[in-house]
């Protein structure tokens, strides 16, 4: 799953794909804590909660990655990801 996530963020130009594939990076890195929460304390909780702050985190990622898409859509009239170097700036 995070290959997954590393190839589509290296490979794709929409901002919309690369914020997907950022996601995807994120809920293999949730499956990860989840898995080794319950092989290593299977007793314990902390891998549970980190996956719980982690979705709350990356929810708020993507509202704030969402709402950025939105203006340079209204200013660009388009998302590739190309052609966003004049707005660093």
């Amino acid at each position: 799953m995070m290959f997954a996530g590393v190839f589509g963020f290296l490979t794709r130009r929409s901002t919309l794909a690369i914020l997907l594939s950022v996601e995807l990076m994120l809920n293999a890195t949730d499956l990860n804590f989840a898995v080794f929460n319950r092989m290593l304390h299977p007793e314990g909780y902390e891998g549970y909660f980190f996956s719980l702050f982690s979705i709350a985190i990356s929810a708020a990622e993507s509202a704030i990655a969402i709402a950025i898409m939105i203006n340079i859509y209204r200013m660009k009239k388009h998302i590739q990801a190309d052609g966003l170097e004049e707005m660093k700036w």
